[in-house]
């Protein structure tokens, strides 16, 4: 099994995000459904052990724990979660976002100028991003093959 690489920084926001919107339902055992920010695709994501799937763009072709995966973990509590960050990311449509700018870093800075309006400060959502990693870096996520799920 391949090792699935650390997530860039935005998707563990965009995890958050999709927790507040209530875009992820429990389908079985190891089995869940995630609905992209813009209602119009979703993803199935599938945790054993110290391995997930997830059909993603991220997971899929990059390789990385892509934000279905971390939404997942978190609501499981294998992962920190913060509801007071998830609610202020609620709403934000990421594809939009990311299409038009392009550029992670970007993306970012205007979603944390978002927080900072709703008074919660770039350092603790930095440091809770910097947790959410660390513990994904413990956790070394294996990548389960699609004929597997």
């Amino acid at each position: 099994m391949v090792k699935l690489k650390l997530p860039p920084r935005i998707k563990v926001l965009e995890a958050l995000g999709a927790i507040s919107d209530g875009r992820i339902k429990k389908k079985g055992e190891e089995e869940y459904e995630v609905i992209s920010s813009e209602g119009d695709r979703k993803y199935r994501v599938f945790i054993r052990d110290d391995s997930a799937f997830s059909d993603d763009n991220g997971t899929k072709f990059r390789g990385y724990v892509g934000y279905p995966i971390i939404a997942v973990l978190m609501l499981e509590g294998k992962l920190s979660y913060s509801k007071r960050i998830s609610e202020v990311l609620k709403g934000i449509d990421w594809r939009k976002l990311n299409e038009t700018y392009k550029n992670y870093a970007k993306v970012e800075d205007i979603v944390l100028k978002k927080a900072e309006e709703s008074g919660i400060s770039r350092d603790e959502i930095n440091k809770e991003v910097e947790e959410v990693i660390n513990e994904l870096r413990r956790l070394s996520l294996k990548k389960i093959a699609q004929t597997d799920v």
